[in-house]
């Protein structure tokens, strides 16, 4: 019988899996399908999400022309003729402390809002928001306009009108320094369905102690998504046949987490739901976000104690494995499990500058690599096993008090000191 290779599963979800979409939920079926096919079972778990329909959007610079936008969601409406402000371009987080944004349509340097600007931009009173996306090296019909969603932790505060426009266009907006902008926006708000996918292996000493490992398969808009996160859907299939057929000591729970793109909402649903059984049995969470990149480095970004970083770096001298593992909160599935308490570790295979590019249309199969997955993958088995199997669980279940500071700056819950590097 030929040996399972994961890496052949790309191919079966290699089109675009935004959150709450028919094509997520159809690529959780074929995952789900694919658990089958190695001799486990797995659930389908609904939550909701965040959806919205863009009708119109429409930027116009001193009544004269058009820059072609899109309309973010959950960023409310205008009235049928627009809300018209005076234009502003704020570059820093220094020219925002010392600006007031009061009546202003607002432009700035990101495909979302950073919660700090848009915090000030509801407590000034700014009309409008104007994002950007793409390069000043691009031309327009190489650039997406990413049908943005406001999150939660913003649109909570309040709703100012926000559109994107492609970066080529924001540099000649900015050069002209026009005097008015108007913007015509109108959006239908509403819920979608999307799912986690959910295995489990008993473990055959330890049952009730349990490690989760994790990985989204949703992608962005206009991107298939196959190395941010097909590869980490495959590898978490790999390591599901293998520990079916070598049964662990321990307790292992896969969750293939949906809308990971929209804010981490399927990890934070699954903590939500299982909190009293994480906090009394999770020991620890192993998250799979970006492998098998053909140019590129691996790491592993701990938000935990440091002696897990001394024991990544242990074996990976021990097996011969080049990796960079460091204390942090890495931005995905992972976070929600530490901010219960339960020491996480994500690993990745960064790309390289001038490499694979991820949140686009150029995230193709053609950047990966067979070899450097399972060169990849092969660390994270011997690694997993040997905790998984250890006689005592050598990982302390603490969260460092600089890796809660860490999650609390991460989750919006305090504002970083300015004198405190991230």
């Amino acid at each position: 019988m030929r040996e399972y290779h994961s890496f052949d599963f790309l191919k079966k979800i290699y089109f675009v899996r935004t959150g709450g979409s028919e094509e997520e939920l159809k690529a959780a079926k074929i995952i789900s399908d694919e658990v089958k096919k190695l001799g486990g079972e797995a659930t389908l778990e609904d939550f909701l999400v965040d959806s919205s329909d863009v009708y119109v959007s429409k930027l116009i610079v001193d009544e004269k022309y058009e820059i072609e936008c899109k309309g973010s969601g959950y960023s409310g409406v205008t009235p049928d003729d627009g809300i018209k402000g005076r234009f502003i371009y704020i570059s820093s987080e220094e020219e925002l402390e010392m600006t007031s944004l009061k009546n202003k349509i607002v432009l700035i340097n990101s495909k979302r809002a950073p919660h700090k600007f848009y915090k000030k931009a509801i407590s000034d009173k700014a009309l409008g928001i104007i994002l950007t996306t793409g390069d000043v090296y691009k031309e327009n019909d190489d650039v997406d306009l990413d049908p943005y969603l406001n999150r939660e932790s913003d649109y909570n505060l309040g709703m100012i009108p926000t559109v994107m426009i492609r970066m080529k266009d924001a540099e000649k907006l900015v050069e002209e320094d026009p005097k008015f902008i108007r913007i015509i926006l109108k959006t239908e708000d509403s819920k979608k369905t999307s799912h986690n996918v959910v295995a489990k292996i008993k473990g055959s000493k330890y049952p009730d102690e349990v490690i989760a490992f994790t990985a989204h398969y949703d992608s962005v808009a206009y991107s298939k998504g196959i190395y941010d996160n097909g590869s980490g859907c495959i590898t978490l299939l790999q390591l599901f046949n293998y520990y079916i057929k070598n049964q662990p000591k321990r307790s292992l729970v896969f969750i293939w987490c949906g809308s990971e793109e929209m804010g981490l909402l399927g990890s934070k649903e699954y903590t939500k739901k299982y909190k009293d059984e994480i906090e009394k049995k999770f020991l620890l969470n192993i998250n799979i976000d970006m492998v098998a990149v053909t140019l590129g480095h691996d790491i592993a970004c701990v938000t935990g104690d440091n002696d897990i970083v001394s024991y990544i770096k242990y074996t990976s001298k021990e097996l011969g494995f080049p990796i960079r593992a460091y204390q942090g909160v890495y931005s995905s599935d992972s976070t929600p499990f530490a901010d219960l308490g339960v020491p996480a570790i994500s690993f990745a295979r960064l790309s390289e500058a001038g490499g694979a590019k991820i949140h686009s249309k150029t995230d193709v199969i053609e950047r990966l690599s067979e070899k450097n997955y399972m060169r990849t993958y092969n660390f994270i088995q011997e690694f997993t096993s040997r905790l998984i199997n250890s006689y005592q669980f050598p990982i302390e279940k603490n969260m460092p008090d600089e890796m809660k500071d860490e999650l609390d700056y991460y989750l919006l819950r305090k504002e970083r000191p300015k004198n405190k590097k991230k």
